[in-house]
């Protein structure tokens, strides 16, 4: 069977219009992912043993385990449990903590790179310790983290794609359906891979961007 373009091209529009459901879950993700690197990051901070434990635990079972596992078990072991969620609360729920660990791994590398001494001043000044990071710490952190940032995004959207083994109808399941009834996988595996790879660039293009801000406003 030939490959044929003018099927690949009839078929991106369908492919288009599935990505918007990745587009949406990953910006959900994205966001939830900060909120608990950050928060995952200030708790470490604060130094109490039986929290640290608990969040060495998680992140070297987050880090030892497939991302697909650790959807599996929102979605089919949980309910055993009660908590019965639906596969596009399962997915994004998943994701968004395999990331928040990372993202807090990296933050808190940054974070013994920050120059100590403005925390100090900032302390000195008695302002309270939510404002020091709010106003000293975050702001340096998630500059010198940007770019693992884009790559985490890139990472996440890539991700998304798992969530269609668990009936999440998006790119990569919109494919394989219409695969399933043309019997042309190839060019629909092609087109949903572009799209992918049309997002992620646009995300790595748009970060090197902040970038480039960031950098002229240091300058």
């Amino acid at each position: 069977m030939s490959f044929q373009f003018a099927y690949l091209a009839g078929l991106m529009p369908n492919l288009a219009v599935a990505a918007l459901v990745n587009l949406r879950l990953s910006a959900m993700i994205i966001v939830l992912a900060l909120i608990g690197g950050t928060a995952l990051t200030i708790l470490r901070s604060l130094k109490i043993r039986p929290v640290n434990a608990l969040i060495a635990f998680l992140i070297s079972f987050i880090r030892g385990t497939p991302l697909l596992i650790q959807i599996f078990l929102f979605y089919y072991v949980l309910p055993a449990i009660g908590l019965d969620l639906s596969p596009t609360v399962a997915g994004v729920a998943a994701i968004a903590l395999n990331s928040s660990i990372f993202i807090s791994e990296t933050m808190r590398g940054a974070l013994i790179t920050l120059d100590p001494g403005q925390i100090e001043a900032a302390t000195a000044l008695s302002l309270p310790r939510h404002l020091v990071w709010a106003k000293v710490i975050l702001p340096q952190l998630f500059r010198r983290v940007l770019p693992v940032l884009v790559n985490e995004a890139t990472i996440v959207v890539k991700g998304t794609a798992l969530l269609s083994v668990i009936t999440v109808v998006d790119v990569l399941r919109t494919a394989q359906q219409i695969a399933s009834a043309s019997y042309r996988p190839f060019e629909t595996l092609i087109g949903a891979a572009l799209v992918f790879l049309a997002i992620n660039l646009t995300i790595s293009l748009l970060g090197r961007r902040i970038e480039g801000r960031f950098a002229v406003q240091r300058a």
